[in-house]
């Protein structure tokens, strides 16, 4: 008996590990099963919402557009209805979150020095008239600008700076328009009190200018704050394999330099073309022509063409151009009224207009080896609209950027006039004919600030 029960047991403990086994086994076949299952019920599922049609996208603030060409139909010809339908460039205000200002906000310091002769001085025959030896705010300037809604965008700029010596700072509104972004055919429209975008320089403000001043031909044919008129500018950039802009406008002419008419009845005109070309991936050129036509205040036509052209060579790799080379011309035709003495008793007895044909022009050349220096040399030549006589001028200069929103110029201007122009600047028994000067620049900007042009 006891022999049996030893054999039982022994029997237990041989078949105790292989009873064990087959139970492990039987459990991990269930467990992978059960992994099977939930692997094909999750791809099922996956198939089913593959085979769902997407979901509609939420109707969105952006105004309701008409319908245009189903994807994939034939190209063709656009219709009246196409060429009028709004084109949406973009949706800034889509982005911007509520209470958040819809409009960029930015502030523009120019500080001018100048050092020059005393008979110039009394003369008041230097690049910054009545303002010689002094240092002086010349421009302070706030821009509001950004997008109205989708289809337009707006610019409104403050400025105050020094216009007289020692005078109070004068605040006035130097810009303020409206652009229509989406016109019909690809066109745009500025309107309002603006810059006119004639030639390269008219259209930069002092402290953007690659100059302590601004060149002496557009200060001698439109006056020092330059072609700054009240009106309308429409744009055009047709469909070609090259690009080119047109532009016209129509203002009122209050420039009294120029025109001066100050009436649409007698309007002040103006258009430009401009090209822009990529000479490989190193080079690039700007080339234009602009015409502004109008009355003067003596109700003679008055016409003034303008050349320019701009090339850049920056190399591979650079951020900066190295060389940048700016060219303008001007020619201004211009009617005259002229006193005649016909029975030579000294007094005018006749009116007589005369056509005046002038010149002036400038060339610029910079180099800019290092990220925050520059150096260059601009050389001016001008006649003057209606009297007799012509000043030429050269000036050297050297730029420091400690950053990109902070620039210090310094620069040395000489100014030589023909014998014909002693009286034109001539006050207190002093003249101005030949000037030295030594000019200086600091400028800064605080907040937002657009691109500058090319």
């Amino acid at each position: 008996m006891r022999a049996s029960i030893v054999l039982i047991a022994l029997l237990c403990l041989v078949l105790t590990p292989a009873v064990a086994a087959a139970q492990d086994a039987a459990t991990l076949r269930r467990e992978i099963e059960q992994l099977q299952k939930q692997l094909q019920s999750v791809t099922e599922r996956l198939q089913r919402l593959e085979a769902q049609p997407p979901a509609q996208p939420a109707p969105s603030a952006t105004p309701a557009q008409p319908p245009g060409p189903a994807a994939g139909a034939p190209s063709s010809a656009p219709s009246a209805a196409d060429l009028l339908r709004p084109r949406q460039p973009y949706a800034l205000y889509q982005q911007r979150g509520a209470g958040q200002l819809l409009f960029d906000m930015g502030i523009a310091g120019d500080f001018v020095g100048n050092i020059t002769q005393g008979n110039v001085e009394r003369a008041g025959g230097g690049t910054f008239a009545g303002r010689e030896n002094r240092f002086f705010p010349r421009e302070i300037e706030l821009s509001l600008f950004g997008q109205v809604d989708p289809y337009a965008a707006a610019v409104v700029r403050i400025e105050s700076g020094e216009e007289e010596r020692a005078a109070e700072l004068a605040v006035h509104l130097a810009e303020a328009h409206l652009t229509l972004l989406t016109l019909p055919f690809g066109t745009q429209a500025r309107l309002g009190l603006v810059r006119n975008r004639f030639g390269y320089t008219n259209e930069i403000h002092e402290h953007d200018l690659p100059w302590v001043d601004r060149p002496n031909a557009f200060r001698i044919f439109f006056g020092d704050e330059g072609l700054n008129e009240k009106g309308l500018e429409v744009t055009f950039v047709p469909d070609l394999p090259f690009y080119i802009e047109a532009l016209a406008g129509v203002f009122n002419g209050d420039n009294e330099t120029a025109f001066g008419r100050t009436s649409l009845r007698h309007p002040l005109a103006t258009g430009r073309l401009r090209t822009f070309l990529e000479l490989g991936d190193e080079h690039a050129v700007q080339l234009g022509m602009s015409v502004a036509s109008g009355q003067t205040e003596e109700k003679n036509q008055s016409t003034i063409l303008g050349w320019e052209g701009r090339y850049k060579y920056r190399p591979e790799g650079s951020l900066h151009p190295l060389i940048t080379l700016t060219g303008e011309a001007l020619y201004s035709m211009r009617k005259t009224d002229v006193g005649v003495d016909q029975n030579g008793d000294g007094a005018n007895d006749v009116i007589d207009k005369r056509q005046r044909n002038h010149f002036g022009w400038y060339t610029g050349l910079e180099a800019q080896p290092f990220r925050r220096w520059a150096g260059g040399v601009r050389y001016d030549w001008s006649q003057y609209p209606v009297n007799p006589g012509w000043e030429w001028s050269v000036e050297p200069y050297l730029t420091f950027w400690p950053s990109e929103f902070l620039r210090f110029r310094l620069a040395y201007k000489y100014t030589d006039r023909s014998p014909q122009t002693r009286d034109a600047f001539n006050l207190r028994d002093a003249s101005a004919r030949r000037v030295d000067e030594i000019l200086f620049q600091a400028s800064f900007i605080l907040g937002a600030h657009p691109a500058h042009p090319f």
